[in-house]
């Protein structure tokens, strides 16, 4: 059974009482338990929706024929209320995000610590969880300082830890590289990547980056709201960084 199944998934967003915009324009995928997934095509493609959709981030459009359909490890989605939602996506998905949305005013730990006590887990507990999450990429020695006393790099690090910290099922990125440099890229992808494979992550990246693309089991292409292509890599590009979650610990990784 795959982990993640859509059918017909359309987005339709209303600009004005004439005009619209047709997002998706009935979109089937299928992600299987264990994947790491990218999602590319070109800006206005849809990919970016698409995610949303998946991560319950949004709902698909209900007046279609035939009716969308979005299943998570086999639960129909579509019928999910608000909270219903809200409470799957705080404790069963994690998001990574270009522009890394931490909280200015928090330290990476409270900040990691927060995704764990907005799913419910008491709040020394979550600190214990935080401090756990940041130790696996790297960033114990940095636990108590606040975003801006960090590089993007360790802020996006910091972001995959709090995606992390609940152990979710399904892990989702959009542009997680995008902005980051050549380097620090690389170092994000090889912990995404060391994820996928040292614990049997699940992972779906939008991106434009063909490096990211490249070091994934498949590539589902975008373009016009439908998916055009969809493409198995043989042997997906290893990053050129120590991948393994205990090296990520032991290893230091550039900030």
């Amino acid at each position: 059974m795959a982990m993640l199944e859509g059918r017909n998934l359309r987005k339709t967003y209303r600009l004005s009482r004439r005009n619209s915009v047709e997002a998706l324009a009935g979109v089937d995928i299928d992600i299987e338990a264990g994947e790491m997934v990218a999602i590319m095509g070109p800006s206005g493609s849809g990919k970016s929706t698409l995610m949303h959709i998946l991560g319950l981030l949004h709902a698909p459009d209900r007046d279609t024929q035939p009716e969308a359909e979005l299943r998570i490890d086999g639960r129909d989605m579509t019928r999910l209320s608000d909270s219903e939602r809200t409470k799957m996506r705080a404790s069963e998905m994690g998001f990574v995000f270009q522009s890394f949305n931490l909280v200015p005013t928090l330290t990476a730990l409270e900040n990691v610590a927060l995704a764990a006590e907005y799913a419910g887990v008491p709040g020394r507990i979550a600190r214990s969880k935080a401090r756990e999450a940041l130790s696996a990429v790297g960033l114990a020695d940095r636990a108590e300082h606040r975003p801006m006393e960090l590089s993007g790099g360790e802020q996006q690090r910091v972001a995959i830890s709090r995606s992390l910290v609940n152990q979710p099922m399904l892990l989702m990125g959009d542009e997680p590289t995008g902005n980051l440099d050549t380097k620090r890229s690389a170092e994000v992808l090889a912990m995404l990547r060391g994820l996928n494979r040292e614990r049997g992550q699940t992972i779906v990246l939008v991106t434009h980056d063909p490096e990211v693309g490249d070091a994934c089991d498949r590539i589902v292409r975008m373009r016009d709201g439908r998916v055009v292509g969809n493409e198995r890599r043989a042997a997906p590009v290893a990053p050129a960084v120590p991948i393994t979650i205990d090296s990520l610990v032991t290893v230091p990784v550039s900030a």
